[in-house]
């Protein structure tokens, strides 16, 4: 590799790690993603289907702010992408498509972390889709990615 490429690399991986005011050695920092658009963390997240793994990475709305935010005006998604809406306490959960540009699948996940149901959203749609009882989190995928995977009702969340 030429010298200038390797010097490019390591100023772009700079470039987006996050910083803080504190100047700790960054050995003792854990390095937390953060999504460029949202500015919401990014985490790993899996899915078991029938003992196939598959791994997202998502964003986490954890506020009722982030929540009520979601992925409006978004206007697109990577294929493994997602945003998570953990629902602390848990409960039941009803979610719409206000201001939202992309078709995303709904999916909820139980108290035992599996999925209870998946609703397919079309853009713009404000109908309620509600989930099948209390949930514990809301997992938002492209729409179709949940069928084009196989993940369906039953299949274990990890985050």
């Amino acid at each position: 590799m030429s010298r200038a490429f390797v010097t490019a690399l390591v100023l772009t991986a700079a470039a987006c790690s996050p910083s803080s005011g504190d100047a700790a050695p960054q050995s003792t920092q854990a390095a937390v993603a953060v999504h460029p658009v949202s500015g919401l963390p990014v985490i790993a997240l899996t899915v078991t289907h029938a003992g196939t793994v598959r791994g997202f990475r998502v964003e986490v709305a954890s506020t009722s702010q982030e929540q009520a935010r979601g992925l409006m005006f978004r206007t697109e998604m990577g294929a493994d992408e997602g945003m998570i809406f953990p629902m602390n306490p848990p409960r039941t959960a009803s979610f719409w498509m206000r201001n939202t540009v992309i078709p995303l699948d709904m999916i909820f996940v139980g108290t035992d972390g599996r999925i209870l149901n998946i609703r397919t959203a079309q853009p713009y749609d404000e109908t309620p889709q509600p989930s099948a009882g209390v949930v514990k989190a809301v997992l938002e995928l492209n729409g179709g990615r949940a069928r084009q995977l196989g993940i369906e009702p039953g299949d274990r969340v990890d985050w």
